[in-house]
């Protein structure tokens, strides 16, 4: 790294590190920064030598030109800062992602004065599409912008920057907003993972099946009776209190109810060497395990998860890989 974009890094470093992490973000004269942009520097360039040339010759029009042109940028600049002061940013937490998945970062801008705010844009500081809107007055609306997780675990969100060169693009008027929220990202599941070894439940050796409960079992759903079931499938006791309430009517277990398994995903298990191979292999197998409408469990260093199933069993065993 040469000196000057070393010096640039520990700059932005400490500059960082003196902004307080906030997920609301209100603008004012404190956090709101102003500086003249290409056009900008070109245009102050143009301005001397019209206000030279003018006092060079005595042109009164070329006065009356420069001092208009002036008194147009600083009106433009005083415009340009007040379209970010007194905006209200309020980012919307992110739900967890896959690692290497591209997150939505959804930015809530609210404008609480009467005028409309135009040309405010939303960006990350490391580069990247811009996500631009138009602001009502004493309205709302969202922005929303595109990032790539960078790796596994609880990252903390990106440095925001919001701006604006509204109205002549001769001032960039700019803040920079660290916010406090983080998103926790799940190791990348394994594409091609092959299927979990199904020996014995005490076997140690492989993602073990532990139990199976074939159809017909007492587990299996309880329906009315139909023509043509077979008399093993009838519940006799069900049967006889429907009897004696007078409905007559037999009660059948479900003989179409699918088979259930129970299955251990066991970190030692996965037949790789690498930590992040292991929990992407296992990933995919508990994405693959729910999908399948199995019962399953995970086994990580110092942590088991007993054997259930549903949508809040996955996140649990998926925060337990990316944590892990």
């Amino acid at each position: 790294m040469n000196p000057l974009a070393w010096a640039r890094a520990r700059l932005r470093r400490w500059w960082q590190a003196r902004l307080r992490p906030t997920d609301h973000h209100h603008l004012t004269q404190r956090n709101v920064y102003i500086l003249p942009t290409g056009p900008g520097l070109m245009l102050t360039a143009t301005l001397l030598v019209l206000l030279l040339a003018s006092i060079n010759f005595q042109l009164n029009l070329g006065y009356a030109l420069t001092f208009l042109l002036a008194g147009c940028s600083v009106v433009g600049m005083h415009m340009g800062h007040g379209t970010l002061r007194g905006l209200h940013l309020h980012l919307v937490p992110p739900t967890a992602q896959f690692l290497d998945a591209t997150t939505t970062l959804m930015v809530r801008v609210h404008n609480p004065t009467a005028k409309p705010r135009y040309g405010v844009g939303l960006a990350l500081p490391d580069g990247g599409d811009w996500a631009w809107a138009e602001v009502p007055a004493r309205g709302s609306t969202e922005l929303k912008l595109s990032w790539v997780t960078p790796h596994r675990g609880l990252v903390s969100l990106p440095l925001l920057t919001a701006e604006t060169r509204f109205p002549m693009g001769a001032f960039r008027v700019w803040t920079l907003w660290r916010p406090a929220a983080s998103i926790l990202v799940y190791p990348r599941p394994e594409t091609s993972a092959p299927e979990w070894s199904n020996t014995d439940a005490g076997d140690n050796d492989g993602a073990a099946v532990v139990a199976r409960l074939p159809a017909g079992d007492d587990l299996d759903g309880l329906r009315a009776y139909r023509p043509g079931d077979a008399l093993k499938h009838i519940v006799w006791k069900k049967a006889a209190q429907t009897l004696v309430t007078g409905s007559g009517s037999l009660v059948s277990r479900d003989s179409n109810s699918r088979q259930t398994a129970e299955v251990w995903l066991d970190f030692a298990s996965t037949g790789l060497a690498d930590k992040e191979g292991r929990l992407s292999r296992l990933c995919a197998w508990v994405c693959r395990a729910e999908s399948r409408g199995l019962r399953y469990g995970l086994r990580l260093p110092g942590r088991h998860i007993a054997v259930d199933s549903g949508v809040e069993h996955r996140r649990i065993c998926l925060e337990a890989l990316a944590l892990c």
